[in-house]
């Protein structure tokens, strides 16, 4: 049995808090470059080129790539050989994100009560955490900070296994459209199919974190994720909503079992800057 300080997982979390705001990931990059390229329109190829110029403001200047640095959304993949001492595993991720924001001058956006009073509770505590427990003695931390410009643009639908591929395809162009600019397109779709109305909208949110330039391993999947991204790409909203051919960098889809009498499918929106860093302890 291998043990971890709870101090090591809220140092980690605090360091990913940062560079996940500050620095864009390769593939997310890649993308926004390659679709100044293939962009049809001249305002679109001008609002990508100010994005990758953007991107690379904040990399070169350790700053923010966007105002809304996010809700923090923690992955935990633990090793069923692991044992967290000297504090909770959940008030370390809190105390690492708290930490981070603070010292890294992000914005704090989260309120304590979604309804009533909406006090800020100054810190952009607590996190969104989701925790896997894996063979091994290793912690895999994923933090992903999601703004809501986009998360607001999200969806989620109970179809019954009759609506087939092609209510699955509808849905995301329907969910596309209505967003419009809200999200800051060109946006990253993730997509998840099957489970329980709860699990497919982890499954979307998890496909977010896969990078854009790894399809899914079910060579029927691939094929879904390129059909809708072309489908997307073909709704005219363009970057930033001003039009154009590139709306979207990529469609994520990840699935899992489900009951005989349903097919629920999410669709988490995700912004231009889709952000997430990633560390092993």
């Amino acid at each position: 049995m291998r043990t971890i300080e709870a101090g090591r997982i809220t140092a980690a979390v605090a360091k990913l808090a940062v560079e996940a705001n500050y620095y864009l990931t390769e593939d997310i990059f890649g993308a926004l470059a390659g679709g100044q390229k293939t962009e049809e329109s001249p305002l679109g190829r001008e609002i990508l080129g100010q994005l990758v110029e953007n991107a690379c403001i904040a990399r070169d200047q350790a700053m923010p790539i966007c105002q809304d640095t996010g809700m923090a959304v923690v992955f935990m993949e633990i090793g069923q050989d692991v044992r967290v001492v000297d504090g909770g595993l959940e008030e370390a991720v809190n105390a690492g994100v708290a930490k981070g924001y603070t010292e890294g001058y992000l914005r704090k956006s989260v309120v304590d009560d979604p309804v009533f009073i909406r006090k800020n509770t100054g810190d952009n505590t607590p996190a969104i955490l989701h925790v896997a427990i894996v063979p091994g003695d290793k912690i895999k931390i994923v933090l992903a900070p999601k703004g809501f410009g986009s998360e607001n643009m999200s969806a989620l639908k109970m179809f019954p296994p009759s609506a087939g591929v092609s209510g699955i395809k509808k849905f995301a162009v329907d969910t596309v459209s209505a967003a419009g600019s809200n999200p800051c397109p060109p946006i990253v779709i993730g997509m998840g199919i099957g489970g329980t109305m709860e699990k497919a909208a982890f499954l979307a949110k998890k496909a977010l974190i896969r990078p854009i330039s790894v399809r899914n391993a079910n060579p029927e999947y691939a094929t879904l994720e390129a059909e809708i991204l072309e489908l997307v790409n073909k709704t005219g909203v363009g970057p930033q909503g001003l039009g154009g051919t590139v709306t979207a960098l990529a469609v994520n889809i990840e699935y899992y079992p489900t009951h005989i009498a349903g097919m629920p499918v999410a669709i988490n929106i995700n912004c231009h800057a889709t952000r997430h860093a990633e560390i092993e302890i």
